[in-house]
């Protein structure tokens, strides 16, 4: 089935100050460097690694009600992002935040989050039908009703969360069918520190895969229909700024499995994507198209996934 788009998503739309300082963020001070403000959000920088890779890719959360002065919004267009499917609001607006990057490529990230999230619980099933893949973070616990019926109609439903809200949060990961969460966050929602647990911990008969990212040492797989849990080692590269890296891993991610590739190979090419990001400063300035991508994976060091050990309690 033809449709208009590979990936939908709805989630953080942010604009971000960046800082850049001379020392690590653990050095208590240090001197600022450079300066820049950059167009960010889990699910927006996502979605525009989906349209640098050659993607089509649409945003289905709130704008504001003013397309000539909705800055994030245009943004998001300039950058390839279909945005005519979105709802607006007139109390819509991005969310701020200042980025602080040492020097190591480490950051650390103050926000202010008080705007209105999700997407419209109207939000016709006729939209959602435009792609094979919504695309949702944290704040998809404010559009549980959206998240349930893209299941229902058959979307592939990719959960981007970093942290719990209870309850709400609970059934967000029970609608999703592909788990790629931070290795710290299921360490922390589930109790365990082994990966290997943690992925069968998160596994259910729903799922197609559960993916574990843990920055510069690695992926940790689970994927429906296969025994083995697998690790795919992370590229070696000098870190420039990690902002926004894992919203590449997740937008690379969300274009392979609509293209029809298993989790194992998703994982793969979202792994060189991320890779490559993090060697431009900002959150999207070093988003790779399709090309480089496939030539780093051709590359005699490409990572190479492993099995990983059984692992038991």
């Amino acid at each position: 089935m033809s449709r208009p788009f590979q990936v939908l998503g709805f989630g953080a739309l942010a604009i971000d100050d960046i800082i850049y300082v001379d020392r690590g963020l653990t050095a208590g001070k240090g001197k600022v460097t450079k300066r820049a403000t950059d167009h960010g959000g889990n699910v927006a920088t996502a979605l525009v690694a989906v349209a640098r890779l050659g993607g089509r890719a649409g945003f289905i959360g709130w704008l504001g009600d003013e397309p000539a002065t909705d800055v994030a919004g245009s943004e998001l267009e300039r950058d390839g992002v279909d945005i005519s499917l979105a709802p607006r609001h007139a109390d819509a607006a991005p969310i701020r935040s200042v980025i602080t990057v040492g020097p190591d490529g480490d950051r650390f990230i103050a926000y202010d989050d008080d705007v209105l999230h999700g997407t419209s619980d109207a939000l016709p099933d006729d939209v959602l039908l435009q792609a094979p893949v919504l695309l949702i973070d944290g704040y998809a616990t404010h559009s549980e009703s959206v998240v349930a019926r893209a299941r229902a109609l058959g979307l592939a439903v990719i959960a981007d969360i970093e942290w719990t809200v209870g309850a709400t949060t609970d059934r967000i990961l029970a609608f999703a069918d592909h788990l790629v969460l931070p290795l710290a966050f299921g360490q922390e929602y589930t109790g365990k520190r082994d990966p290997t647990m943690i992925l069968d911990k998160l596994w259910s008969a729903d799922r197609s895969a559960v993916v574990l990212t843990d920055g510069e040492r690695g992926t940790y797989l689970r994927q429906s229909g296969d025994a083995v849990r697998w690790h795919v080692p992370a590229y070696p590269v000098q870190a420039v700024d990690t902002t926004g890296a894992g919203d590449c891993f997740h937008g690379a991610y969300a274009l392979a499995l609509a293209e029809g590739k298993s989790p194992l190979d998703c994982v793969a090419y979202a792994t060189a994507a991320a890779a490559i990001s993090v060697t431009a400063r900002g959150g999207r300035r070093g988003l790779p198209d399709n090309r480089t991508c496939l030539a780093w994976m051709a590359a005699e060091n490409a990572p190479v996934p492993l099995a990983l050990p059984q692992c038991r309690e």
